[in-house]
């Protein structure tokens, strides 16, 4: 049964008409053969509402580049305002100042995000003027989407600058509730933003050096290179860093300093220059270039820019190592190392004998097809390179075929995982049973079979689990599940080796646990079932969770997929949530002596006295009056000297509550909803 209906607050209003830019420069536009010009949209230089309707600045959801990004008001999903005509008249406005390098046709990109099909659209234009060709952005989703090409006509969204010099790009709301993040204009038809999209266009004159060639990040084919760059307007000389060493490259210590120069350009990796052998594959170099004003004191420090030299040896392995559920009748790839002429492939069941193998025959191609494979099956292969010179011994890789057992849970690598985790994964096509290895040693656990000590027993078909008993602290663990059927001439299926690290800390709740299952499924998990709330107690204010899946939040998280949000309606007087402990009970274990909670609330909740309780009556209090109105994320540390001062045994704690209000003295306040996640114990830090 659902709990009853109620409305959760979703996005976080802050400070209303805030930010922006006063009396900023215009945004440059890029000369380069793409014309950028990238924007916050927070960084506007006028918002210009039209009541009801304005743009206001939030940072709920997550996930924006920037600060924050801008939402069109009221905020409620699904208000759909719908402005398609007259909105120059009729709907707020966000004003950017762009002072741009080039005249014509640009296309414009708007990154935003859509509670629903009612909130997910806005307009565009140029110099206060509605643009056809700029109209209506639709169709943004639950989460942050850029947008040019649409399903009206024309379908790619342009403006027309009709010179050289400043102009005001203009974003109109359409929809209520819409979520503008970032506006990209470019002169390339072919370029398309990724990600978070490019760096925000400079404001004013530029003084650092930009447009580093190579480009930052760049897998640089060759082992010298001729760097250059684009000067800062005031620069009359360039101060060249040079090295492999990142902290090197940026504190200038070590040989990186190459020397002060009037040119654009640097050569690396030739007789007469630094690294004059060439420079090393497999490396990543460091560079900067600080600009020096004419009167020799004001230094423009620059960014650090890299790029890197490929390995000999093969690189990119398609699939990539430990890749599962593979295709039997997969296609290997790979990218093949700096020089390479001649690949050898070795490829097999067995690590050892892969990685021990010699002898293959010599092929030309960078793909390789082994057969159909069979299921449920891990393999390796190995792919050497050779240069004319010598022949460069590759990695070994591996993957596994569809039908093996997999989604291991913790999942493979995880940290931060609790000392009292039960481990899980779904089971292969041909098992009837699991053989279960654990243990510490990597491999150790990758060699043993069922007389070593790392094997722990089989378990049945449809009981995919294995609890390994309480864990040490900040401690690496390996497994690995086997599939057994002894009707199958293949048995036993040996599965990869999976690892992940428990926590230097105790988890009291992560929030990572709890699911959607219906009561009666015996796996079921929801959150309000654990974490006791007022929703049969009418002197209780409280609701946790959602009131349809999924009941925890999924968006709005400190670490890990999920957090507890905390509905608050003190018109009773206070509100709290309770969770009873199973473990950690002792609170003195490894010498814990802190508490820490990490919490936000919204903009526009009450602001109501947020406390911990436990064991029901000992009560320590936020020094925040307006804790419940923060709106990042914000730890919460308390001594637990504070509990034990109240009378609480420490060694055995029976409940812990979450609440707000005054719960000793109810009074009747505001309401409002919370976020909580990450609740731990910590040792004092040595």
């Amino acid at each position: 049964m659902y709990k009853k209906s109620m409305y959760l607050f979703s996005i976080v209003l802050v400070l209303g008409l805030a930010c922006g830019v006063a009396s900023a420069d215009p945004f440059q536009q890029d000369p380069g053969p793409d014309g950028i010009v990238s924007m916050e949209a927070e960084n506007f230089d006028e918002n210009v509402p039209n009541p009801p309707h304005t743009w206001i600045f939030i940072t709920d959801p997550e996930g924006f580049s920037g600060t924050g990004a801008m939402q069109s008001t009221p905020t409620d999903p699904g208000g759909g305002a719908g402005n398609d005509t007259g909105y120059v008249e009729n709907s707020p406005r966000l004003d950017f100042e762009v002072n741009f390098s080039k005249s014509g046709t640009h296309y414009i990109w708007i990154r935003g995000y859509g509670q629903d099909g009612n909130s997910d659209s806005c307009h565009a234009g140029i110099n206060g003027e509605d643009v056809p060709s700029a109209y209506r952005f639709w169709s943004f989703t639950t989460s942050y989407t850029w947008l040019n090409v649409t399903d009206s006509d024309p379908p790619r969204r342009t403006i027309d600058v009709p010179s050289a010099g400043v102009h005001t790009v203009n974003v109109w709301m359409r929809e209520d509730a819409c979520i503008v993040d970032k506006i990209v204009l470019t002169t390339n038809p072919d370029y398309t933003p990724m990600g978070e999209g490019p760096e925000e266009s400079h404001r004013g004159p530029r003084l650092k050096a930009y447009h580093p060639s190579p480009d930052d990040g760049e897998l640089y084919m060759d082992t010298w290179a001729s760097l250059s760059w684009s000067p800062g307007e005031t620069a009359v000389s360039h101060d060249v860093y040079f090295g492999e060493n990142f902290a090197d490259v940026n504190d200038g210590t070590g040989n990186v300093f190459q020397g002060n120069q009037g040119e654009t350009f640097y050569i690396v990796g030739f007789p007469g220059y630094p690294y004059p052998d060439g420079l090393i594959p497999g490396t990543t170099y460091y560079w900067r270039i600080d600009e020096i004003e004419a009167d020799g004191a004001t230094i423009h420090k620059g960014h650090i820019w890299s790029f890197s030299i490929p390995p000999k040896t093969a690189y990119y392995p398609d699939p990539a190592d430990g890749a599962e559920s593979i295709d039997p009748n997969v296609e290997l790839s790979w990218t093949e190392g700096f020089g390479t002429k001649l690949h050898y492939v070795y490829f097999g069941d067995n690590f050892d004998e892969v990685n021990n193998a010699t002898g293959a025959a010599p092929m030309g191609s960078t793909t390789y097809t082994p057969g159909p494979l069979k299921l449920a099956k891990t393999y390796y292969w190995r792919v050497d390179e050779f240069d004319i010179i010598e022949t460069h011994k590759g990695d070994v890789w591996k993957f596994t075929t569809q039908g093996a057992v997999g989604s291991p849970d913790p999942a493979n690598g995880a940290v931060g995982v609790k000392q009292t985790q039960i481990i899980t994964w779904t089971p292969g096509v041909y098992a009837d049973s699991h053989q279960i290895y654990f243990g510490t040693d990597k491999e150790a656990v990758r060699n043993a079979d069922t007389g070593s000590p790392e094997y722990k027993g089989t378990g049945d078909f449809g009981a995919e689990s294995y609890d390994p008993g309480k864990l040490q602290w900040n401690t690496t663990y390996y497994w690995r599940i086997d599939e057994a059927n002894n009707a199958h001439p293949d048995s036993p299926w040996t599965g990869n080796v999976w690892s992940f690290t428990t926590a230097n800390f105790l988890i009291v709740d992560d929030f990572e646990s709890y699911n959607d299952l219906d009561p009666a499924d015996p796996e079921s998990n929801r959150i309000f079932n654990v974490w006791l709330d007022g929703y049969d107690d009418p002197t209780n204010g409280s609701l946790v969770g959602y009131d349809t899946p999924p009941f925890a939040e999924q968006t709005i998280v400190h670490g890990g997929n999920q957090s507890m949000p905390l509905y608050y309606d003190n018109s009773v007087g206070y509100s709290e949530a309770t969770l009873t402990l199973t473990y950690p009970r002792d609170w003195t274990e490894n010498g814990v002596s802190t508490l820490s909670i990490w919490f936000r609330g919204n903009f526009d909740n009450a602001s109501e006295t947020l406390y911990v309780a436990l064991d029901g009556n000992a009560v320590v209090t936020n020094d925040n009056p307006d804790a419940a109105q923060v709106t990042a994320w914000t730890e919460w540390t308390i001594d637990l000297q504070a509990f034990a001062n109240q009378g609480v045994n420490l060694t055995n704690v029976n409940t812990i509550s979450l609440g707000l209000g005054n719960k000793n003295n109810p009074v009747a306040g505001g309401l409002g909803t919370m976020y909580f996640d990450d609740i731990r114990l910590y040792a004092p830090t040595q």
